[in-house]
């Protein structure tokens, strides 16, 4: 027999699990979105500006797409980090995220619309 005693393991709450992969699939998709803004403007420097193989022009999609994304990426990253701090008030911060988000889309696509007209 061994003479180290087992600890008896805690059994985990299955809601803060829950919670830690609500927060995680979140979190990811900020890191998508930030990827996205990353690849689009490395993209962008590296074929227009350092390499010179095609000329872009920065206009009202380009700018829409920007803004899209890294505002989006910010949203989800501060959303993660709400719910972190506040794991009870889960279901009202995510009702405000995707209130706050369909918002924003609504004002991103007729100041585009406005621009464009």
């Amino acid at each position: 027999m061994s003479k180290v005693e087992k600890k008896a393991k805690k059994p985990i709450d299955s809601s803060i699990k829950e919670d830690i992969i609500f927060e995680k699939i979140i979190q990811f998709s900020g890191w998508i979105f930030l990827f996205a803004l990353i690849i689009f403007l490395g993209g962008w420097f590296l074929l227009d500006s350092i390499l010179d193989l095609i000329e872009l022009e920065y206009n009202a999609p380009t700018i829409t797409i920007t803004i899209f994304t890294g505002i989006n990426s910010a949203f989800s990253f501060g959303l993660a980090s709400k719910i972190k701090e506040n794991r009870d008030q889960k279901k009202k911060l995510y009702l405000d995220w995707v209130i706050a988000e369909l918002l924003f889309s609504i004002f991103a696509i007729f100041a585009v619309a406005i621009y464009q007209w």
